[in-house]
């Protein structure tokens, strides 16, 4: 597609603009002191630069459409919810290096193109279940995420600050600025693997089978590369797109515009927002402001979520029923997952809708260790993944991709996998201040085993 073509379908509903979810019931908002001040901030935001373009949004959307019918899978991963103080140089490349081998492990086994899009840049603010914690007797606001207010658990801490969204701007510009330096200047070129090559822990199993299929790509490319008689240009660079949940609807709006020869009016904030299992209502202000903008949008779909509300969502989200524009991320747990997912599939299917099927095996498993901190077990992550494989193979339909929370750096927040990782290591490396991630080994495993059953005949 060309920068000025414009595509069929972004005009905005009727009725639609970019602050007319503020008539709706809006869930998980911070409580400003000074409403003045928050406005004033927005905008700040609304003057400022675009984080992403148009035509990034559209190349992803084209993309995603392939994922649809099944000739591309989506990889959405990253943190849980990003610390500003992570935006550092060693952690922004770690986290790149195993989003990228993670993609290629996938490619590697499947044959598909994989459409990576990171939960990056943006991923600063949490929907949470309590308004309030307490700890000691002592009961202040929950912590929101970064955009909204600090960890620490003071007063002056808890309080919501609006000048935190303009910092989060601004770590979002780094870090996109950073990544997308990176992948223009070779970073990702496969012609140099050890660009972005992790060490494995020692006696990893994965470590040697990692080093055999980078070799295998390696020489096949040479080997096309001497019978052409020229090198692949495109290997130089891959595509990393950005996402996150669009929670704060004020900050959105901010980032939310429209574009010189396009119909459409695009969050610029990010190439793909998504909704969460909280704010999921119908009539509520985020799908009112989901609804109308022209990225492509995820739905989380948690196990409350009935066959027949999901078809309202979907239509409400998607009205031109466009491939590539509506990702449906069911995140079941393990134990319900073959007796929910079902009848789900089957009513987005008898109403002819046109989505991507993604699996989040994190947040239907996550649970309370002894010791009070939550984490997941890689085995029930697991069982979940392979599970929603084998529905949508039973059903006929597809399983376009997978959504999981991870990290390039060795935490001890995710329990099992093949290192052995138990609850009495949690204490060791434990660092997020929100939800458990896998760790790099335990990530790369799970990539293998994807990619594994992926290779099965009759699957998607």
């Amino acid at each position: 597609m060309s920068l000025t073509e414009s595509p069929t379908g972004n005009a905005p509903p009727a009725g639609w603009h970019p602050g007319s979810w503020r008539s709706f019931p809006a869930l998980q908002q911070p409580q400003y002191d000074d409403p003045d001040a928050l406005e004033l901030v927005l905008g700040r935001l609304g003057r400022l630069p675009p984080l992403v373009t148009s035509w990034e949004i559209e190349e992803l959307r084209s993309g995603l459409a392939q994922a649809v019918r099944g000739q591309a899978f989506l990889l959405q991963a990253g943190d849980c919810c990003e610390s500003m103080d992570d935006c550092e140089t060693a952690a922004i490349v770690r986290n790149l290096k195993v989003l990228i081998q993670f993609s290629f492990v996938l490619i590697h086994g499947s044959m598909k193109r994989v459409i990576r899009v990171g939960r990056m840049a943006g991923q600063y603010a949490k929907p949470r279940s309590a308004a309030t914690e307490t700890r000691n007797g002592v009961s202040l606001p929950v912590y929101r995420g970064d955009n909204v207010n600090r960890s620490g658990f003071t007063e002056g801490d808890r309080r919501p600050d609006p000048q935190l969204l303009l910092r989060g701007y601004e770590q979002a510009a780094l870090k996109l600025n950073f990544v997308r330096s990176l992948i223009g200047g070779g970073f990702a070129d496969l012609h140099h693997p050890e660009n972005w090559d992790l060490d494995f822990p020692t006696g990893s199993r994965r470590a040697e089978e990692y080093r055999r299929m980078v070799h295998s790509i390696t020489r096949s490319m040479q080997f096309m590369e001497a019978v052409l008689g020229s090198q692949f240009r495109e290997s130089h660079g891959v595509t990393v797109y950005t996402s996150h949940e669009g929670l704060h609807l004020g900050y959105e709006q901010a980032l939310t515009r429209p574009v010189p020869r396009r119909s459409g009016i695009y969050n610029l904030g990010t190439h793909m927002p998504w909704i969460g299992v909280r704010t999921c209502d119908p009539g509520g202000a985020h799908v009112e402001y989901f609804r109308g903008i022209a990225n492509p949008v995820g739905l989380k779909v948690g196990p409350d979520m009935e066959p027949q509300r999901l078809v309202e969502l979907a239509r409400r989200l998607n009205p031109d029923n466009q491939p590539g524009r509506l990702t449906l991320i069911h995140r079941l747990g393990h134990q319900r997952v073959r007796d929910l997912l079902p009848p789900l599939v089957e009513a987005v299917r008898q109403a002819g809708l046109a989505v991507i099927w993604s699996c989040d095996p994190m947040h239907g498993n996550t649970v309370n260790a002894r010791e009070g901190r939550k984490t997941r077990h890689f085995e029930q992550i697991l069982e979940e993944l392979l599970a929603a494989f084998d529905v949508h193979n039973e059903l006929g339909t597809v399983l376009g991709g997978v959504h999981l929370e991870l990290t390039g750096d060795n935490v001890t927040e995710c329990v099992g996998g093949s290192t052995q990782l138990g609850e009495p290591d949690l204490t060791r490396a434990y660092k997020s201040p929100v939800d458990p991630r896998l760790n790099y080994d335990q990530a790369m495993e799970l990539a293998f085993l994807i990619a594994e059953r992926m290779q099965r005949p009759n699957v998607g």
